[in-house]
């Protein structure tokens, strides 16, 4: 190969490449080679250890270091494209560890309220579960819950002051029933802390009627039960 062509082929090569939005190293994914080691060794041995009852949950990984880090600057420095390895990795691990006889449900993000969406311009959860139905094959429901009162940010309240401000936070859409007879709700989000958000989602579907599977996570804050 001519000097000027390999010269030519670099060039390309560092243009066509990003910055990995943790480190700033020059990469052609999501994640340079580094931070997705880094990330990796977050991912729990055993993901569907929570997945019981009332709400089971199944957690990709632990809510710390650089996973802790990826999803705040998921959400808060406008980087969403970080939610499609995070979705990956998730719907990888569901494959994986798939809890056995169940039927095949909708995936329903946690939504956020109109105007928080309009501030960040997207929804985390529901980038991560389209990414997440990418790999294993489930039906993706964007609007089948809404929220319709926009509440605090949950970070630094209390148990019992989580369950008070998400008090009548969700809606379920009128047509859902319709639209999936007879058929379960597997909720996503990016985070299951105190698991007061996925208590009143489950309680609002529930009232409607609607079975709900349980959640899954990219990053959970317990262990195990």
């Amino acid at each position: 190969m001519h000097t000027w062509t390999k010269n030519l082929t670099g060039l390309l090569n560092l243009f066509l490449q990003s910055h990995c939005p943790l480190c700033q190293r020059a990469t052609s994914q999501e994640f340079c080679q580094h931070c997705t080691r880094q990330l990796q060794n977050c991912h729990l041995k055993n993901p569907s250890s929570l997945w019981q009852k009332p709400i089971p949950v199944f957690g990709w990984g632990i809510y710390g270091g650089p996973l802790k880090r990826a999803i705040a600057v998921m959400k808060y420095e406008n980087q969403p494209q970080i939610a499609r390895p995070l979705g990956q990795w998730l719907g990888e691990a569901w494959l994986l560890n798939l809890p056995k006889h169940e039927q095949q449900p909708v995936v329903v993000p946690i939504p956020l309220h109109a105007s928080k969406q309009k501030q960040r311009n997207y929804n985390q959860a529901a980038l991560i579960a389209q990414s997440f139905c990418e790999i294993t094959g489930l039906k993706l429901k964007l609007n089948c819950l809404t929220r319709v009162r926009e509440t605090k940010a949950q970070f630094g309240l209390s148990v019992s002051d989580r369950e008070k401000n998400l008090a009548e936070a969700f809606a379920v859409e009128q047509e859902f029933h319709r639209s999936f007879p007879n058929v379960s709700v597997l909720l996503v989000d990016d985070i299951y802390t105190t698991g007061a958000t996925a208590r009143c989602a489950v309680q609002t579907l529930r009232q409607r009627g609607i079975v709900v599977l349980g959640l899954a996570a990219v990053a959970t804050a317990v262990k195990g039960r």
